[in-house]
């Protein structure tokens, strides 16, 4: 029988609600496709701060680096933005992607058609939605150096480096053009290249890449105009290319797309390792502990955990139709709610979609 160690970061707010009912469906539907899961249970975030004094614990690191894949819940809380910020959760999360090499984030947005009506955009405008962000996470601003503050003659100055090497564009625009192949074969490339220099070279790279790829329609836009387009056409995109700045503002505007960032999962990708797979939506610290929380996003990074990170496709599409079928009978938690559905609480809509497959 397959084996597969799995570490769970429950993390703040309501990780450990979504983790406790997305590792139940884990457990069930891996007895249903004759795989057997570990799982070890590490903290990171706020939680690690309040038992430690910090948000990555060597621990909790070492464990991720010995698993096959690590499924994050959330982290952070208002009570720790005082912090200094080598001490606070978000830290943590960047020491993670770091210590394991997730050089590539990946954020799937599909439009359900049971969800359409929950978008804020016209039904028409995002009917067709099915892409795919692809963020470079390991360099660019959040990690270039120099970095810091310094007082002057004008008073205190603060500064980050962008900065990107050939190596680093290619590593991710391969990966970006091996996924167009598998989906509808475009490539939108977003960068800044009328200003930045980076952006110069950032799209220098993607275009010397895109030479092994003739197969593969590849375009570039300005972040600014993308931005734009991705609310006024977003179906026009399929796999969005862009590094790491642009990328988290980009993925986060894909999100809201569906109407609920609490249905969007991801997953961080090392070239070598375990990956690490998250919902894209914070803690929620307001929810926590209420029985309120949206865990669909946390049951669909599982999925992409299952397909992606330990190569269990049936199981993984059995667990997203579990999901899909529980939409499709009109259940919502409370984000989700609208006319004619039944509202339902974190456990509630987890023992639904645990008793659909």
């Amino acid at each position: 029988m397959r084996q597969h160690h799995i570490v769970l970061l429950p993390g703040d707010g309501i990780g450990p609600e979504i983790t406790s009912i997305t590792k139940r469906l884990l457990e069930k539907v891996s007895g249903q496709f004759n795989f057997k899961l570990s799982f070890e249970e590490q903290k990171i975030g706020g939680s690690a701060i309040e038992s430690g004094g910090t948000p990555l614990p060597e621990a909790t690191l070492e464990s991720c680096k010995r698993s096959d894949a690590v499924l994050l819940a959330a982290i952070g809380a208002p009570v720790y933005d005082t912090l200094p910020r080598e001490q606070r959760p978000e830290t943590g999360l960047l020491a993670l992607r770091e210590g394991l090499n997730l050089y590539a984030n990946l954020r799937p947005v599909k439009i359900r058609k049971s969800l359409i009506e929950a978008s804020t955009l016209k039904s028409d405008v995002i009917k067709e939605v099915d892409l795919i962000v692809v963020r470079e996470l390991t360099s660019g601003i959040y990690f270039g150096k120099p970095k810091g503050r310094i007082e002057g003659a004008d008073g205190e100055r603060a500064f980050n480096t962008m900065s990107y090497s050939s190596k680093e564009i290619d590593c991710i625009a391969k990966l970006a053009f091996d996924l167009a192949r598998e989906r509808k074969l475009k490539v939108c490339s977003v960068d800044k290249a009328n200003v930045l220099d980076v952006s110069q070279l950032w799209r220098e790279r993607v275009e010397l890449m895109s030479k092994d790829y003739s197969d593969i329609n590849l375009s570039h836009l300005y972040i600014d105009n993308a931005a734009m387009q991705l609310v006024r056409s977003p179906g026009e995109f399929d796999v969005i290319l862009t590094g790491n700045l642009f990328g988290d503002i980009l993925s986060d505007e894909a999100a809201m797309l569906t109407g609920s960032i609490g249905m969007l999962p991801s997953a961080s990708l090392s070239s070598n390792g375990p990956g690490l797979f998250e919902p894209v939506h914070g803690s929620a610290p307001d929810l926590a502990g209420q029985n309120k929380a949206n865990p669909m996003a946390m049951i669909l990074s599982a999925a992409m955990m299952l397909r992606i990170g330990l190569n269990e496709s049936p199981a993984a599409d059995a667990l997203e139709q579990a999901v899909e079928n529980v939409l499709d009978s009109g259940y919502r938690t409370v984000d989700l709610m609208c006319e004619g559905c039944t509202e339902l609480s974190c456990s509630e809509i987890g023992n639904r979609i645990l008793n659909s497959f």
